[in-house]
């Protein structure tokens, strides 16, 4: 039998924490009631703690099921790190590494066994599991059943039958991305009974959300940003495998350190990046979407999108993976119509017209939220069913207050004049050219350098006419018919007639970068702190395990305010409990004094 320590304890004694977060405390008592449970809490709201402490509590083995190798390796060696025996059981194991975990399972040595949601399809694995005794299962990223959800997944689908072969084992799903009608549809296809529903607040306090208009390529915009994160982890996120490449290119001339991560690189060379940013020799990964889902790398300060993602539930995800440790961070999102309009010829090919219409819907949304003028926290709350305040001073919205109108309307009728003079048959690059008088070859080729429309939006750049038509677009006068033809609209007919005019913020014309260089992280970046970093460091790689699993950011910043001098009073840092101070205490101990005398 298990030493039945209580909940408060293993909390401080093994997690290094002295209290528990929103919605943590309810979801352990539902796991320990033997209840179903479904948790929806945002990425660093501390899903997996809800799980991991009271599986240390009941008799048994917890089975994970998580998407994700990556996910599942940060997971385990954290959790071993704990000294707590986690196992997981996956592809990338050879057959030896298998059998001798379940060799383990069987012996009832392992506390939480990880494994993909396919391993359950896999040939008499079920009848395994008949053989140990399970305290209850885990369903991690359970968005990925749901056919309304971004990242739906067959496997996932198949997790219904749990509850058929184990109709006595409670079932616990977490997501950090679930609207109500995705929630529904988790419990529904789970077959959970009567289960407890928590959702946690979709805002993140500690997180900085910023969103401007590319402008060109977005490199410039993209270094005066993360330049003010001078060695610190952070993501950037490009939307193609040659745009990773182009950037992390780019990066290098600058003197970033930077690795690339995209599907078409072989494994080898992105199992390399990974670990090189898990253990901190590069501090930047530029990557596509296949980068991230699975890292719980606590210490990761920004992330950048260099276009628009396809999805609510993808940004959130996504921006969601900075500043894990609750320690400040920022997110940047570029965008541009054209990346709206990128995302929709994908969709297009879309044979399934229900699916087609839903996806079209969220990236309506996506589109609509990357232009608008309003709370970004408060916007992705209402896309989660959410209800919060204007965030005040975390948006670039907000902390640029109350916002100037400038009247476009004859710039707006200048532009729809040269769509209906263009036939409405041609794109919005071509037709741009035609305002500014261009001496493309297209233009003369049709004959549109004779048009009245012709050279009429000369003084007026480029990424002006980009925010004009992005205006019209957010206000449904205009839209994309085949071929990215621009069309016009009911709406745009009527600003044609005069009979409406348009109006736009003023930051959105004459487009600079407008990024907050005052807005910093709160990191201590004096001396000391370096020196706890460095000590980390040290440590980590003496232990060969990722810098984050021996220490947070968080917990060296107090390290660094507090500087303890002896046991209790470094026990009462947040982050150290007993296991780790076993671990690190006494170095970290060390050093505090040594600063304390000079």
């Amino acid at each position: 039998m298990l030493k039945k320590d209580t909940k408060y304890e293993i909390l401080k004694t093994t997690f290094g924490h002295d209290k528990f977060r929103a919605s943590q405390e309810e979801a352990i008592d539902a796991i320990l009631n033997k209840r179903d449970l479904i948790t929806i809490l945002p990425t660093g709201g501390g899903k997996s703690l809800c799980y991991q402490l009271p599986s240390l509590m009941m008799n048994g083995v917890t089975i994970v099921i998580s998407p994700l190798i990556a996910l599942m390796q940060d997971q385990v060696n954290a959790l071993q790190n704990s000294s707590i025996k986690a196992q997981m059981i996956n592809s990338s194991q050879d057959y030896e590494e298998i059998q001798e975990t379940i060799r383990q399972l069987l012996a009832g040595k392992i506390r939480l066994l990880y494994i993909a949601p396919e391993r359950l399809s896999a040939n008499g694995f079920v009848q395994l599991l008949k053989k140990v005794e399970i305290n209850f299962f885990v369903i991690d990223e359970a968005h990925c059943v749901s056919e309304w959800g971004h990242e739906f997944r067959a496997d996932y689908r198949n997790l219904s039958l749990l509850k058929e072969t184990f109709p006595n084992t409670s079932i616990a799903a977490f997501t950090a991305t679930a609207t109500h009608r995705v929630q529904e549809d988790i419990v529904q296809s789970l077959n959970l009974q009567n289960p407890l529903q928590l959702r946690g607040k979709t805002l993140r306090d500690n997180l900085k959300i910023y969103a401007e208009q590319r402008v060109g390529n977005g490199r410039s915009q993209l270094v005066n940003f993360i330049s003010k994160f001078s060695a610190q982890c952070g993501i950037v996120y490009a939307f193609s495998r040659k745009d990773v490449e182009s950037v992390c290119g780019f990066l290098k001339t600058k003197g970033f350190s930077v690795g690339a991560y995209h599907a078409g690189l072989p494994s080898k060379t992105r199992d390399k990046v990974y670990k090189d940013f898990i253990y901190e020799k590069i501090d930047i990964v530029v990557a596509t979407i296949a980068f991230g889902m699975g890292i719980d790398k606590s210490n990761i300060r920004f992330v950048v999108h260099m276009s628009m993602p396809k999805t609510m539930e993808n940004y959130y995800q996504e921006i969601g993976r900075a500043g894990r440790d609750g320690v400040d961070a920022q997110t940047l999102l570029l965008y541009t119509k054209s990346d709206d309009v990128k995302m929709r010829s994908f969709i297009d090919d879309i044979e399934n017209n229900e699916y087609k219409e839903l996806l079209y819907n969220k990236l309506r949304k996506m589109y609509s939220y990357s232009n608008s003028s309003e709370c970004r926290h408060k916007l992705i709350a209402q896309y989660f069913d959410d209800d919060i305040e204007n965030c005040e001073e975390i948006c670039d919205n907000c902390k640029r207050g109350e916002v100037k109108k400038v009247d476009i309307t004859l710039l707006c009728q200048k532009l729809l004049s040269s769509i209906y003079r263009c036939e409405q048959n041609f794109g919005l690059v071509h037709i741009i050219d035609v305002l500014r008088g261009s001496k493309g070859q297209k233009v003369f080729q049709f004959n549109h350098d004779k048009l009245s429309v012709y050279g009429i939006g000369s003084d007026i750049s480029k990424n002006d006419w980009n925010a004009v038509s992005d205006r019209l677009f957010e206000l449904d006068a205009i839209d994309i018919g085949e071929h990215r033809a621009i069309k016009l609209k009911n709406f745009g007919i009527k600003i044609l007639q005069k009979k409406a005019s348009v109006e736009i913020d003023e930051h959105k014309m004459n487009i600079k970068t407008k990024t907050d260089k005052k807005a910093i992280s709160n990191i201590v970046h004096d001396d000391v702190f370096e020196r706890f970093r460095a000590l980390r460091l040290e440590i980590a790689t003496k232990n060969e395990i990722p810098a984050y699993i021996v220490f947070s950011d968080k917990t060296l910043i107090d390290f660094s305010q507090k500087l303890p001098q002896n046991r209790d009073e470094a026990l009462k840092v947040n982050g150290v409990g007993e296991v780790k101070y076993e671990r690190y205490g006494e170095d970290f101990l060390a050093l505090c004094k040594e600063i304390i005398e000079k």
